[in-house]
């Protein structure tokens, strides 16, 4: 699977930005998508995924401002961004993993896109 994330820029807090991931392979549907972010100077950390039987799982930090979502006919996950803040500044990632559960740590993906950068500025 070749992951192309896609959809970054800069805004300003309080905007919204939507993330998108376009996925190679016939068997999409299969994946588990999840999307990981790293600011600078700090650890890869686990932002959403959304699973095969499409069950959402946030964390903590962005839950109520960002929503995950995924188009199995286009191949396709998204990372709908809201009420943005400034320590949402990231190179955010997709990533995928050829299993049906919930994964929060990077270590179970086998797949990764390039990343696209996401400035909020205040």
């Amino acid at each position: 699977v070749q992951l192309q994330a896609s959809g970054g820029g800069l805004v300003q807090a309080g905007d919204s930005l939507r993330l998108s991931c376009a996925a190679s392979g016939r068997t999409f549907s299969s994946y588990t998508m999840g999307w990981f972010r790293r600011a600078p100077g700090k650890e890869r950390q686990f932002v959403a995924c959304i699973t095969v039987s499409s069950g959402t799982y946030y964390a903590d930090s962005v839950k109520g401002r960002f929503t995950v979502s995924r188009d199995n006919a286009k191949n396709a996950v998204y990372l709908q961004m809201s009420s943005l803040k400034p320590e949402d500044t990231a190179v955010y990632y997709c990533a995928a993993v050829n299993l049906p559960g919930y994964y929060g740590r990077p270590t179970f993906y086998d797949y990764w896109g390039q990343g696209t950068l996401v400035t909020v500025s205040s």
